[in-house]
């Protein structure tokens, strides 16, 4: 049950943000710009975001498909499959990229460990990635963390199970 209120018959989801005025839609829109503008291709960008999202243990997050509608058709043959997401939340990283594995490394080291980021992973960022990609990288695992944080906090992420887009 939401921790703020929310009318009968409005979605959670959208509700909340209106609720902050101002800036609840300019977080919307940081949000948005950051998933439409990111320079990272949709599987790097999906591997930093669905580990953040098993990290805050957001529902909505952890169902959500929405990156490939807003990259592109959400019915292409190119979209990720189950199985993508099953991989790397399990952390079984032999279908992956190097840089796919990095951006779910990343993303986990960021939301749960930032301070032990050590040399060895920056080596290997910094092998695999330029400084454009590493603050692009680093803006999408900030939105996803704490916007999943802020749904799971809020308990506005309860029963959303969106499934594909």
């Amino acid at each position: 049950m939401p921790r703020v209120s929310i009318p009968a018959g409005h979605d959670p989801r959208t509700h909340v943000w209106a609720l902050a005025g101002p800036a609840g839609a300019a977080a919307m829109a940081f949000s948005s710009a950051v998933m439409a503008g990111s320079m990272l291709s949709l599987r790097e960008y999906e591997s930093a975001r669905i580990s953040i999202a098993g990290v805050n243990d957001c529902e909505l997050c952890l169902s959500w498909r929405s990156a490939a509608a807003a990259r592109g058709n959400p019915n292409d043959p190119a979209s990720l499959p189950e199985d993508f997401y099953a991989c790397v939340l399990a952390r079984r990283f032999a279908t992956l990229s190097t840089r796919e594995r990095l951006c779910a490394d990343y993303a986990t080291r960021f939301a749960s460990d930032h301070l032990a980021m050590g040399d060895d992973l920056w080596i290997e960022m910094h092998e695999q990635f330029t400084d454009a990609e590493i603050v692009d990288l680093t803006l999408c695992v900030g939105s996803c963390l704490v916007f999943g944080r802020i749904n799971r906090v809020l308990d506005i992420d309860g029963g959303c199970r969106v499934g594909a887009v």
